[in-house]
């Protein structure tokens, strides 16, 4: 499967969005900081889950050992 999330442009969207609610009035600064903010550290969890190693769990088998265990390849 192949994941085309771009974190980086999710973020500039946002801040695209957040600034330009900011520019109509309807956040005050200290409101727009907060948002900003949290979009910062979703952000940050984005990455942090995003650039993390995925691991299948051991199998059921794994006590026993699979079939494959006993050919590895390139041997028979």
């Amino acid at each position: 499967m192949t994941y085309n999330f771009d974190a980086d442009r999710w973020l500039a969207r946002q801040l695209d969005a957040l600034g330009e609610r900011r520019r109509r009035g309807e956040l005050d600064d200290a409101c727009y900081r907060r948002e900003r903010e949290a979009l910062e550290r979703r952000h940050e969890q984005m990455l942090d889950r995003l650039d993390g190693t995925f691991a299948l769990p051991p199998s059921r088998d794994s006590d026993t050992g699979s079939p494959d265990d006993e050919h590895p390849p390139g041997r028979t």
